[in-house]
C-alpha cells in the first residue's frame, strides 16, 4: 500500500480528517510529534530546538551553530527510518522532507476559504477571530520558510506540491475520506521496486546528512544506490579541502559506494561556508553601547570562528537573553538606561547558566567586586587583548558545556 501525507490549512478540518482516515483504514498515524521523539533521540538536542526548526524565526546565532540544519537533519533521518515501514498516514509540514522520487506517497493538501476557517475556529473551536487570524497568518509563514529551506519555494499551498487538493469547505468528511483511499488505492502511487529503492536512498541519504552534522557541516545530500552526491550552496575559500573533509567522513557511512561533491547554485552568493565547531563558543551576546567598537570586536571574534550577536543597550540585551539564549555574554558597565550592573543582576537571577565576561574601560575595584559577587565569570578593562578575551572566552564556555552534560 501507498503512503500518505497531509498537510492542512490551520482550521481546515485537518484532525477530523485524519480520524476518519485512521479509524476506518488500515493506515497508521504518523504525527509531528513522533518523528519530532525521533529526532530527539539521535540528535541529544531537547524537544524544543527540534520543534523550533518548524519556525519562521531563526536564531542570530544559527549561522554559527547550525541548530536548525541539524534538527532537519536529525527530522530527516527519523522520518527515513519510519518510512520503512507500510500503510502510514504522515501528517503535518515533516512530510515536504520525503524526496519527489518516492512515488507510492499520496500527497494531500486540505483547504478553504479564508471565512470558513475562521467559522470553523469561532463557533467549533471556540477561538477569538482575532487569535485565528493571527494563526492563520503565522502558519503561512512558517510553512514558507520552511519550504524556502527547503528548497521547494515559498508557497505552501501551490498545487505543484500536492497530487490532491481538497476544498474542505466545499467537501464533507465522508466524502474526502473516500476521495483520499480511492486515490491512495490507484496504480500511480503503488509501491513498486523503483519507489522502494528510492526509500532506501532515502534512508542512507539521511544517515549521510546526519554525520555530516555531526562532524559540523551543512552540505545537500543525494543517495542513489549507494552513490552519494554532496551539493556544496555556500562559498568556500578552500574548496578543495572541504570537498576532502566531506568525502573522508562520508566514506565511512555504511552503504556508501562513492562519494561525488559538487557545487550547487548557491554557490556564487556572499554568504560564505562555515563548519560548525562544536569546541568553539557559538552563541556569544556582546552588549555595550559604543557600536563601532563592538561591531569590530565581534568580527574579529567571527574571524576566531566564535559566533556573536549585538546589543547595543541593556534593555535590548535582557530581551534578546529572553529571546535568543545565548550562552556567554561580554557585558559592558557604562550604559544609558539599564546598566551593565543591574544587567548582570537580572542576568543571573533568570538565567544563572550564561557565563557574564564583563569588559569595561571604567571599571573600579569596587565594581570588581560588586560584579565577582554577582556571579560574572571574569573582569576585564578596555582595551583588552583579543588572545586574551578569546581565552577567556573558551574558558566561559567550557565551563557552560560542562553543565549542559552533567546536567
Amino acid at each position: 500500500m501507498s503512503v500518505i501525507t497531509i498537510v492542512g490549512a490551520v482550521f481546515s478540518n485537518k484532525s477530523a480528517i485524519i480520524k476518519e482516515l485512521s479509524a476506518g483504514s488500515e493506515y497508521r498515524e504518523i504525527a509531528l510529534k513522533d518523528i519530532v521523539a525521533g529526532a530527539v533521540k539521535t540528535s541529544g538536542m531537547n524537544e524544543a530546538k527540534i520543534v523550533a526548526a518548524f519556525s519562521a524565526k531563526t536564531s542570530v546565532f544559527n549561522r554559527f551553530t547550525h541548530e536548525k540544519e541539524r534538527s532537519v537533519a536529525h527530522l530527516r533521518l527519523a522520518l527515513a527510518n519510519i518510512m520503512q515501514e507500510d500503510n502510514l498516514l504522515i501528517t503535518g509540514p515533516v512530510s515536504f522532507l520525503i524526496p519527489e522520487k518516492i512515488s507510492h506517497v499520496l500527497r494531500v493538501c486540505l483547504v478553504a476559504e479564508l471565512k470558513y476557517r475562521i467559522h470553523q475556529a469561532v463557533q467549533r473551536e471556540g477561538v477569538a477571530e482575532k487569535t485565528a487570524l493571527q494563526q492563520i497568518r503565522q502558519q503561512d509563514e512558517d510553512l514558507a520558510v520552511w519550504l524556502k529551506m527547503l528548497n521547494l519555494g515559498e508557497d505552501p499551498w501551490a498545487p505543484s506540491l500536492y497530487d490532491i487538493v481538497i476544498p474542505m469547505d466545499k467537501t464533507d468528511l465522508p466524502a474526502a475520506r473516500v476521495l483520499i483511499e480511492e486515490k491512495a488505492k490507484s496504480d500511480v502511487v503503488a509501491k513498486t521496486a523503483h519507489s522502494q529503492a528510492a526509500v532506501a536512498d532515502f534512508l542512507l541519504a539521511a544517515q549521510v546528512d546526519v554525520k555530516l552534522a555531526q562532524e559540523g557541516h551543512n552540505v545537500m545530500v543525494d543517495a542513489k544506490n549507494g552513490s552519494i552526491t554532496l551539493t556544496i550552496n555556500k562559498n568556500v575559500l578552500m574548496l578543495a579541502r572541504l570537498e576532502e573533509d566531506l568525502k573522508t567522513i562520508v566514506e565511512k557511512v555504511p552503504g556508501v559506494v562513492s562519494v561525488n561533491t559538487r557545487i550547487g547554485q548557491g554557490f556564487h552568493q556572499p554568504d560564505i561556508y562555515r563548519k560548525y565547531d562544536f569546541e568553539m563558543p557559538s552563541k556569544v551576546l556582546l552588549v555595550d553601547d559604543e557600536r563601532d567598537f563592538v561591531q569590530t570586536l565581534s568580527e574579529r571574534l567571527i574571524m576566531r570562528d566564535m559566533g556573536s550577536a549585538v546589543a547595543y543597550d541593556g534593555e535590548s540585551a535582557l530581551s534578546m537573553i529572553r529571546e535568543e539564549e545565548p550562552e556567554v555574554m561580554i557585558l559592558d558597565l557604562r550604559m544609558p538606561g539599564i546598566d551593565g550592573i543591574e544587567v548582570l543582576r537580572q542576568v543571573k537571577a533568570s538565567n544563572p547558566n550564561i557565563e557574564v565576561i564583563v569588559l569595561t574601560g571604567h571599571g573600579t575595584e569596587k565594581d570588581k567586586g560588586i560584579c565577582m559577587e554577582l556571579g560574572a565569570f571574569a573582569f576585564l578593562q578596555k582595551p583588552v587583548d583579543i588572545q586574551l578575551l578569546s581565552q577567556t572566552l573558551i574558558k566561559a564556555n567550557e565551563k557552560v558545556q560542562g553543565k549542559k552534560n552533567q546536567g
